[in-house]
């Protein structure tokens, strides 16, 4: 809750914040409280999001909905990961280990810049 990670309030404070990145390329900022539950322990529910003129989503980092856990051989009691990351268009999600919302903002921004980086080579 934000009382127990500082970086909550900030994200919060962040929410429908959309930034030019320019040449049409843009990042829109998302972030609710919610009750904390199973799968959002923290009590944000979010979505950071690089689009680019077109609106396509390049890469996105949020919690809406489960991915699946890669594939093992056996079941070994994987739990379905509610945050996690798209690194591209058409990527349904991979899992992203939120530690505080301070690291996440972080994570987010360093891979826009390196998005945008080879985008723009």
């Amino acid at each position: 809750m934000p009382g127990q990670d500082p970086g909550i309030e900030t994200l919060l404070l962040l929410d429908g914040e959309i930034y030019d990145q320019g040449n049409g390329y843009w990042i829109k900022v998302e972030a609710h409280q919610v009750q904390a539950t199973e799968h959002v322990p923290h009590g944000i529910r979010y979505a950071l999001t690089l689009h680019d003129r077109y609106g396509t989503r390049l890469l996105g980092y949020d919690n809406a909905h489960a991915v699946k856990a890669a594939k093992r051989k056996r079941y070994t009691g994987r739990r379905l990961a509610y945050d996690h990351k798209h690194r591209h268009s058409r990527d349904k999600g991979v899992a992203y280990e939120f530690t505080s919302a301070d690291q996440l903002l972080k994570d987010f921004f360093n891979e826009v810049d390196r998005v945008l980086e080879e985008v723009r080579k």
